[in-house]
């Protein structure tokens, strides 16, 4: 604590009003005796004592009252730095304030039930309205290996196209995979200014494009910008990875002098920059964070957008994710965990979900992003709305790193709560778009999971993208959003390629064939999950 800052207050915080409000319930000697008995027989009440007196010195006051409103307590010292800010050392009292001081010059152990009722009442008063908000999708973009915006790449993977190839972007000779879902070409020309595109991280990049690609999509245009209330737009794209080679490059550089380190080097890697320049770019003003749960992150950042607009914070959210890390440190680092196939002579059959001649998952590159809104406000501006989002669900296996729990509880768990949350039984769910990264261990404990929840639905239909774009990490719920929103609209699920010889125990009547399928989809399911035991569903439906 400073001392030039005894005189500021200490109103604004929770922890100081409990403070000021028990140093008075002990120095009157109201309230309960036994309270105060038990108070002065601890270590506890020493050190209250202790404060007490600080704070009488601090004051220069032999009123206790007079101290415990004047003085300054550690964790609440910033009152003056901020009022000086507007250049000015004298603030009114607040309501608030002036019920402090009510308490303050009042006895007995009241004090206490004075302090907790403030701060509940400003929590209720500020509570915003949750009252019949729905959510609905307007608008997508992606940056994939089958494609730059929705309908390309939703028509490859209706078509059963791979998108796997040989890697491009540097010599990965020396690795035994050199195989990988890699964009080929991409532009940022009229999305991205020249001089940040030189600069920042292709995970920003691609960012960035899907984000501005997915207000385009939804009819947003300059005019109907004008009329959003910039306040209540946000933007919340997550990345598992982040700004990898930005970082690589760095280090790289350091080697020979600090002075050859790009000066945007920190910023331009870390995850949440990428929802930050596409809020600073579009003068969004609202909910402005990014979320990095690994593989999960996708579906961790689309639900808490939907929160956010369900609660009244935003009415519009671009979401999503967006990673690129096919690059030597991220080979690397995925090759030493032995978890990639080394199909390298044949890239468009490495990617084998629930096959069980697959050697492993193929890494993959993109973004994909949302454009959700509350309904009346889609509607007032005449959005096309693609699906509804009805609602999702979070868990934690709490048992390993990278590998899933063997019994299913998690995911189960996410499953039943997700449902749950959506208000739909699980007969409602007839279409769902599969984690399944062409790993054992992960395909087979997600199938369980499924059937243990769905498998007596004659209709239920599963499928994973993955299959023909590889695992986009961070990206890939996003991708899969996209994947599950297209199927809701086009009225048909792209199938299951490379399934050539199953697992044991895995019902193919639940899959997806060789070939894309008619389905009319009540209810679809996406399910994301990552490293550390994070799992995520999602859950959309047709808008009616």
């Amino acid at each position: 604590m400073v001392g030039g800052a005894a005189s500021s207050s200490c109103y604004a915080s929770p922890l100081c009003t409990w403070f000021v409000a028990a140093c008075m319930s002990v120095s009157h000697g109201g309230g309960d005796s036994r309270q105060a008995v038990s108070l002065k027989s601890t270590g506890r009440s020493r050190r209250s004592r202790r404060q007490l007196t600080k704070c009488l010195a601090l004051s220069g006051s032999g009123s206790v009252q007079e101290a415990l409103v004047t003085t300054s307590f550690g964790p609440c010292n910033h009152y003056n730095a901020l009022s000086s800010l507007f250049g000015s050392n004298s603030v009114s009292l607040n309501r608030n304030q002036r019920r402090l001081n009510l308490a303050a010059a009042s006895s007995g152990g009241g004090a206490m039930a004075v302090a907790m009722d403030m701060q509940k009442e400003a929590k209720v008063d500020n509570k915003p309205p949750t009252e019949q908000r729905r959510v609905v999708v307007t608008g997508m973009g992606v940056e994939t290996s089958l494609g730059h915006d929705p309908d390309t790449f939703y028509e490859n993977l209706l078509q059963g196209n791979s998108g796997i190839s040989q890697i491009e972007n540097f010599d990965c000779s020396a690795f035994p995979t050199r195989i990988a879902g890699e964009i080929k070409s991409f532009s940022t020309e009229g999305w991205v200014a020249p001089k940040l595109s030189k600069r920042m991280d292709k995970f920003m990049l691609y960012l960035l494009t899907a984000g501005k690609k997915a207000l385009v999509d939804g009819g947003v245009t300059e005019e109907v910008m004008a009329e959003f209330d910039k306040a209540k737009c946000g933007v919340l794209i997550g990345s598992a990875m982040g700004g990898m080679k930005v970082f690589q490059d760095a280090i790289e550089a350091m080697k020979i002098s600090y002075k050859k380190m790009n000066p945007f080097c920190v910023p331009f890697a870390t995850t949440n920059m990428g929802s930050a320049m596409l809020a600073l770019d579009l003068g969004w003003m609202g909910p402005n964070y990014s979320i990095s749960t690994a593989c999960a992150t996708s579906n961790f950042c689309i639900l808490n957008s939907a929160n956010h607009i369900i609660k009244g914070e935003a009415d519009v959210m671009l979401c999503g994710g967006s990673d690129s890390v096919i690059i030597p440190i991220g080979l690397g680092g995925f090759v030493a965990c032995r978890a990639l196939s080394q199909r390298n002579n044949d890239p468009t059959k490495a990617s084998r979900p629930w096959d069980s001649n697959r050697d492993g998952f193929v890494m993959g590159e993109g973004a994909g992003v949302l454009l959700l809104e509350e309904l009346e406000h889609a509607k007032k501006r005449g959005a096309t709305i693609y699906a509804e989002f009805l609602g999702g669900s979070f868990t934690c296996d709490a048992y390993h790193m990278t590998e899933p729990r063997p019994d299913g509880a998690g995911v189960i768990l996410c499953i039943e709560r997700a449902l749950a949350d959506a208000g739909i039984s699980k007969e409602q769910i007839n279409y769902i778009n599969a984690h399944a990264t062409s790993t054992p261990a992960g395909d087979l404990k997600e199938y369980q999971a499924l059937a243990h929840c769905f498998g007596q639905n004659p209709e239920i239909k599963v499928n994973s993208t993955k299959s023909m774009i590889g695992h986009l990490l961070g990206a890939a719920g996003a991708v899969e959003a996209v994947a599950t929103v297209q199927a809701i609209r086009t009225g048909w699920v792209h199938p299951n390629i490379n399934l050539e010889s199953p697992d044991n125990g895995v019902d193919t009547n639940l899959l997806v064939g060789p070939e894309k399928e008619r389905l009319d989809i009540k209810a679809a399911l996406s399910n994301s999950f990552g490293f550390g035991g994070h799992n995520s569903s999602i859950i959309f439906a047709p808008y009616k």
